[in-house]
């Protein structure tokens, strides 16, 4: 079985998702049939809530008005994706990314070496003062050469290159008396803002050995990190390496983050940031992370092997990519995570908008706990409202190969694919492989739960999950999923039942479906849910189809 380690080229992840497919993939097809789907969903519109009238509200309502706003203000529809003649595949909003880097490229008015400043680059004396005399107040492209770069921290201004010689060359690393709040590298004006900020090539070790070994590494909203944008348009950072940071690798994000209620949001966002070629791991919590901004696009990149170490041990939701509080229009391309809780998060906190708009285009997940993870926390049992934001996830050309149990979170269930109270969802070819020899412990390996709703699968092969309970389970119930139709699946040799839908499920529809399996149990179980029922073929289970009370 395929393993990849921290220092894994994320270039190859384009042919090694392709790999996992039988038959080679058109892309621009892909996204098409995904396009075509998702308007087949004829996607709901968003839940209203009262707001009512309360002391408490009154209370916060100050701080709130200054740090947040609606999650419905300036809402968009999901941007198109497109490619080009190479398959190269960007979200329409790139075009303007790009022409603000052709004024980036202008407006810079000089080129430094920040050892013409003083800079040692020995490991040991500390360059501080160096990487503030050679930024000043930027329209600079600062050239960092190869060494070992010491400091307490490096803020960029607005019209700045920071350009490394590349990972592992460049090395920039947090001085031994950096406090555990610190970034390593982050722009100067988070109130304000910046603008046009380009970092490249190079390694951010944010030295967490300086801490002890068994302290808790962060410090709490967005600290901690080697490399964070907070209220940043238009910015860069390619080819990149972040080593053991106390919170996040790589974090796009608001000035600050906000926690008012569902439907709120934060203002002064981060927008328009491509993150390209980036390696992460050792993270105490994600490896790369997005909250409550818009337009960002991820891809070519590779995550793995979290400490977790800023969550209490067995109880860290570290993530490889993590689409967090209040995102939108976050695109992910050709990216890879290993060894994660969640290969791929997109989510929020029960006090916050979840992420929305949110499209993956290939990704390759490998022995993370969940590898594709989608949920709006504190949204999910009966007794929970309803979300008011987790809308809008299209995910193509996707894969997970053997989810397992982690020590990162010790309860958790391993599982291909968890859906939870998130509306108008597509999934399309998505190759899912289990390891024959693990014991999944009669778990389902994807789980369409919790007031999920809008739901298309289509595309799918599964296999290999002997020791699973269900391929397939759709959760019914007082607070399960309805509006979910299942296309096009093949399963091969896997769990004993193909498909279980849980009781009461109004809108359910089953169409060719092929499942065989040499010791199956049920092909498809439906017993108190009367799915519409197209083409499914079961071959070697003692019970092919149970709806109702048929048999």
């Amino acid at each position: 079985m395929l393993t990849l380690d921290k220092k894994h080229n994320p270039l190859e992840n384009k042919e090694l998702i392709a790999s996992y497919f039988s038959q080679k993939q058109n892309l621009k097809n892909v996204i098409g049939q995904t396009d075509t789907l998702f308007q087949e969903l004829k996607p709901l519109p968003a839940v209203l809530h009262s707001s009512l009238f309360s002391f408490k509200k009154l209370l916060h309502s100050f701080p709130r008005i200054l740090l947040s706003t609606s999650w419905h203000k300036h809402l968009e529809d999901m941007p198109m994706v497109e490619t080009d003649g190479h398959d190269t595949i960007f979200p329409s909003w790139k075009k303007e990314l790009d022409q603000e880097f052709s004024r980036l490229q202008k407006e810079i008015t000089r080129e430094v070496n920040v050892k013409e400043f003083g800079a040692a680059g020995d490991g040991v004396t500390d360059d501080t003062e160096a990487f503030k005399k050679a930024i000043g107040h930027g329209k600079v492209k600062v050239i960092v050469p190869e060494g070992m770069f010491i400091t307490k921290g490096i803020r960029l201004p607005s019209w700045t290159m920071l350009v490394g010689s590349g990972k592992g060359t460049t090395v920039i690393k947090l001085h031994d008396r950096a406090p555990r709040s610190r970034q390593l590298l982050t722009n100067s004006g988070r109130w304000r803002g910046n603008h046009h900020v380009f970092v490249q090539g190079m390694s951010l070790d944010w030295n967490v050995e300086r801490l002890g070994p068994n302290k808790r590494t962060a410090s709490g909203n967005n600290q901690s990190s080697c490399l964070t944008f907070a209220h940043v348009t238009y910015g860069w950072v390619k080819d990149v390496e972040g080593i053991n940071p106390g919170l996040h690798c790589f974090d796009v994000s608001s000035a600050v983050y906000t926690y008012f209620g569902d439907g709120t949001r934060a203002r002064r966002s981060s927008r328009y940031i491509w993150l390209d070629q980036l390696n992460g791991y050792g993270f105490g919590d994600d490896g790369i992370t997005t909250h409550h901004s818009d337009n960002i696009l991820i891809s070519n990149c590779h995550m793995c092997d979290p400490s977790g170490r800023a969550h209490k041990e067995g109880f860290s939701n570290s993530n490889g990519i993590e689409v967090d509080d209040g995102s939108r229009n976050v695109t992910l391309v050709n990216n890879s995570t290993t060894r994660c809780f969640g290969g791929v998060e997109i989510k929020a906190h029960y006090n916050s908008a979840a992420a929305s708009n949110t499209q993956i285009i290939g990704h390759l997940s490998i022995h993370d706990n969940r590898s594709y993870n989608f949920r709006h926390i504190g949204h999910h049992i009966e007794t929970d409202p309803e979300s008011m934001t987790a809308y809008n996830i299209k995910a193509s050309h996707i894969v997970a190969v053997a989810p397992i149990r982690t020590p990162l979170y010790k309860d958790s269930t391993p599982r291909a694919m968890v859906i939870s109270a998130y509306r108008n969802v597509v999934i399309n070819h998505f190759t899912v492989v289990g390891d024959p020899d693990y014991d999944y412990r009669g778990e389902p390996v994807i789980a369409v739960q919790y007031r999920s709703r809008n739901i298309i699968l289509n595309g799918l092969d599964i296999k290999h999950f002997k020791t699973a309970g269900e391929d397939i389970k759709v959760f019914g119930g007082t607070h399960g999923s309805d509006s979910v139709e299942i296309r096009n699946v093949t399963i091969q040799d896997s769990a004993p039942t193909a498909l279980h839908i849980g009781p009461g499920i109004q809108q359910i529809k089953i169409s060719n479906v092929q499942a065989v399996c040499e010791k199956g149990r049920e092909g498809l179980v439906a017993r108190q849910s009367e799915p519409k029922i197209s083409e499914f073929h079961a071959l070697g289970y003692k019970t092919p189809i149970a709806v109702g009370n048929q048999t």
